[in-house]
């Protein structure tokens, strides 16, 4: 039986899907699916992944290696899937996915009895032919065991389909194996157009997926080999790391001081694109032909929609007239279109995007004059996911801010306190239990009280059906920074 570990990578910002991704709620936790699913991609990745089991596989507890801001969005997210046990690797920043997969291959390696196979995927791709993926990715499994040198990587090829110029490729050589795979003779940066249309001319050439299975042992050994520098930094964190639980998740948190100052590298540059041309490692490659995309863009939305007659993608209160090959997507209110082509446009509850598709790569622009002129749109919508439940910023001017909030039952806020404001709560749905300097009191619908500029104070929701309230900032400052937190559930004080 062979063991298998499903790794995700959850990281990255989805900057070129704003307004819809941000920071605070990057694109793999959005459900932008082809196949009308609810799920997100990260819910989608999760599944694919262990669903690979099999007689032959068995199947250990998946690992997410994500940023310590996600973490609660994960939680959440793994909570509304069946059968899942995870643990959480928190990164303190982002070092891209080299030092990613040396944690993931680090904790794996210390956890299983015998040295795990690491199935390693994005978190932010879509497949349409889950059994294509499947067959392929059991493929690679089979490829890296039969292996008694421990010494082959794998890695999913993705049939082209058109000379993209925004895929790195991979060429192929030597005859297929006997569980469809090839020898890697190399792996090409993005080409121009010119070039990528050589390469799908070729049938020597595939997209890299950034899909790879390998040993935890034979991951750490190249690393080593090829940028020793990424291994000790990284090793030395995780062994300094602390550990807690929530939700029946496990927390590992690598030191931050000691992470900080490790290279950003991606796990090709760093080592699988050094592989073919060294003595010590091989890497072989399945072909994979199952409506991959990686939604880098608007345009790839497009491109994996549902279509209608006129080519138009839409999704949330549309009205389009004499339109075609469009992108549309409603989050608050009707948006309608008329006489618009090849458009992308996107509307969400403060900020609304109209790009020609074929500049969709461009919205990059976009996201670095907001984080220039620091405009906090780059970073957060409108409604904010919080661990205890969220907030809807519903309408703001001089000195104050009104806020519609939502407690999960049985959750509570921070115990804190404001510098610069006083705030005014009243309660619209469910029971509120209100520590408001040392009195605590409960509040029912229609009642209200106020929190005085400098007092300690708590919110919590002792039921079992969610808490609403309406909360009225007044003050000289109302920034979100503006909290000392003095107690805290989730480990933010």
């Amino acid at each position: 039986m062979t063991q298998v570990t499903p790794v995700i990578l959850c990281g990255g910002s989805g900057t070129r899907l704003w307004p819809l991704s941000r920071s605070g709620f990057p694109k793999q936790f959005l459900a932008l699916s082809c196949d009308d699913s609810s799920q997100s991609l990260f819910q989608q990745a999760v599944g694919r992944l262990n669903a690979i089991g099999s007689s032959q596989i068995q199947l250990g507890n998946t690992v997410v290696v994500t940023n310590e801001d996600h973490r609660f969005l994960v939680l959440d997210q793994l909570r509304e899937l069946a059968n899942i046990q995870a643990t959480l690797l928190l990164e303190p920043v982002g070092r891209n996915t080299a030092p990613a997969l040396t944690l993931a291959a680090l904790y794996a390696g210390e956890q299983a009895e015998v040295d795990p196979i690491l199935v390693i995927t994005p978190a932010d791709q879509t497949i349409q032919n889950a059994d294509a993926f499947t067959k392929a990715l059991q493929g690679c499994i089979h490829v890296v065991a039969s292996d008694p040198s421990k010494h082959t990587i794998a890695i999913l090829g993705i049939t082209p389909t058109a000379p993209e110029t925004g895929y790195g490729y991979i060429k192929k050589t030597g005859s297929q194996g006997s569980y469809g795979e090839f020898t890697v003779e190399q792996f090409a940066e993005k080409p121009d157009a010119k070039t990528a249309q050589t390469y799908l001319d070729s049938d020597h050439y595939f997209w890299n997926s950034g899909m790879f299975v390998l040993r935890a042992s034979t991951w750490l050994a190249s690393l080593k080999e090829f940028r020793s520098d990424i291994f000790a930094a990284t090793e030395t964190a995780l062994v300094a790391s602390t550990t807690d639980q929530a939700g029946g998740v496990e927390f590992v948190r690598p030191d931050k001081a000691a992470f900080n100052p490790i290279p950003s590298e991606s796990i090709d540059y760093a080592v699988i694109e050094k592989c073919p041309s060294s003595n010590k490692f091989t890497v072989k490659m399945v072909e994979l032909n199952a409506g991959w995309n990686d939604l880098g863009a608007w345009d790839a939305v497009w491109q994996v929609g549902k279509k209608d007659d006129n080519g138009n993608v839409t999704s949330g209160d549309t009205l389009l007239s004499n339109s075609s090959n469009s992108l549309v997507h409603a989050s608050t209110r009707l948006v309608s279109a008329v006489g618009v082509e090849n458009l992308i446009i996107i509307e969400t509850a403060d900020a609304v995007l109209v790009a020609d598709r074929k500049n969709s790569q461009d919205v990059k622009h976009i996201v670095n004059q907001l984080e220039a002129q620091k405009r906090e749109e780059k970073n957060l919508h409108r409604k904010v996911a919080r661990p205890w439940g969220w907030y809807d910023s519903v309408d703001e001017g001089e000195r104050f801010k009104v806020k519609r909030i939502q407690v999960k039952p049985g959750a509570s806020l921070s115990l804190q306190m404001h510098h610069h404001r006083a705030e005014h709560w009243i309660v619209v749905k469910g029971t509120a239990e209100i520590t408001n300097g040392d009195q605590v009191i409960t509040l029912t619908e229609n009642q209200s009280t106020y929190i005085p500029q400098g007092q300690t104070h708590r919110l919590a929701n002792p039921g079992d059906t969610p808490l609403e309230i309406i909360e009225v900032q007044s003050g000289s400052y109302l920034g979100e920074d503006d909290i000392v937190r003095f107690e805290d559930t989730y480990g933010r004080s």
